[in-house]
C-alpha cells in the first residue's frame, strides 16, 4: 500500500539520486522516473523512486492534514486497536 505523502528534496546526490526529508528522517531515493528534481521539491515516492513531483503549496497542505490525523490519532486512547495503545 502507498500512502503517497510528500517528501523535500534536502540535497542532490548524482544524476539519479536525492536526498529526503520527513518528519527529521533524510534518506535517498532514486529519481530515474522524473525529470529535473531540484533542492526544495516535493515528490511523492513508492518502493525508493519518486514518482511524481508536487507543487509545494499542495505538498504542504498535504503533510498538514496528515499531522493534523497523526495527533487526532494521539488524542484517542484506542484510535487504532486496543492492544496498540
Amino acid at each position: 500500500m502507498c500512502l503517497a505523502v510528500p517528501v523535500r528534496v534536502t540535497a542532490l546526490v548524482d544524476e539519479q539520486r536525492v536526498e529526503v526529508e520527513i518528519g527529521g528522517i533524510h534518506t535517498r531515493i532514486s529519481t530515474a522516473l522524473i525529470d529535473a528534481v531540484a533542492v526544495g521539491d516535493y515528490v511523492i515516492v513508492h518502493a525508493g523512486f519518486a514518482i511524481t513531483r508536487l507543487d509545494v503549496a499542495a505538498a504542504e497542505e498535504s503533510l498538514a492534514l496528515f499531522e493534523e490525523i497523526a495527533a487526532h490519532m494521539r488524542r484517542q486512547h484506542h484510535a487504532l486497536h486496543p492492544r496498540l495503545s
